[in-house]
């Protein structure tokens, strides 16, 4: 099938389907202007005193704290920016009553912001802050406000909620989307390279034959899937945008 061909399969099985889930990764939000970790140009191949998987990691953020502010504030706590035509779309087919789940690893927040109601973010959001003493919530906003390192008014540090190296993901959102995956008649699995695991892992729950890959790049599940598409996800789903 050439490229339009396989647009208007995909098409032709939304049209069909009332039980989607869609798994998405960081390409999802890259034509928003938020870079990935993997690419040529994404966070891994920045130059800082540590690599970015040694910054973002758990130990690291309880031993070097403010240079973990330093990158998180730089790289991650970004501000203005907006969901593109995929995060729309998404939102639209939840309101046709197509997409019953978006299950995400990117902690931006944008597919809320576009309007997706039942949103499970694998590895939480900068969106939400938590003080590691008292449990107090910070919005992002509050963080930005705040000196480099964070500080509660009861003294304790502030971290943000999302799941660093070295951190399990919460078994509920696991068990959850096990459950939308497993139910789904359509699993559309966009802007991801599906090496992380167990995020990755998760597709295999899938039941159903409408298994579909939107991504730039060859992924390792390609081979089991019934669609590829290797265009921008935001270009196949400006339809609904």
């Amino acid at each position: 099938m050439n490229a339009q061909e396989k647009r208007d399969l995909f098409y032709q099985w939304v049209e069909e389907s009332d039980n989607i889930v869609f798994f998405g990764g960081a390409g999802v939000s890259t034509e928003s202007g938020i870079p990935d970790f993997r690419s040529v140009d994404g966070l891994y191949h920045m130059k800082y005193d540590y690599p970015p998987e040694e910054i973002i990691s758990h130990s690291f953020f309880l031993r070097n704290t403010k240079e973990f502010y330093r990158f998180y504030r730089d790289k991650l706590l970004l501000d203005g920016v907006q969901p593109n035509a995929a995060h729309r779309g998404l939102a639209k087919l939840e309101q046709m009553g197509k997409v019953r789940a978006v299950i995400t690893q990117n902690i931006d927040g944008l597919h809320q912001l576009a309007g997706s109601k039942e949103v499970l973010e694998l590895h939480g959001s900068t969106l939400r802050n938590y003080c590691m003493r008292c449990g107090k919530f910070y919005s992002a906003d509050d963080l930005r406000k705040m000196d480099l390192v964070p500080r509660c008014t009861c003294g304790g540090l502030i971290k943000p909620d999302v799941v660093l190296y070295e951190e399990g993901l919460d078994q509920g959102i696991l068990r959850k989307s096990v459950q939308y995956i497993a139910n789904a008649d359509m699993l559309i699995v966009g802007g991801t390279s599906l090496v992380v695991w167990p995020a990755a892992g998760l597709i295999d729950y899938y039941q159903g034959k409408k298994l579909v890959v939107i991504n730039m790049q060859p992924t390792a599940r390609d081979g089991m899937a019934d669609l590829v598409i290797s265009e921008k996800i935001g270009e196949v789903f400006s339809r609904w945008a």
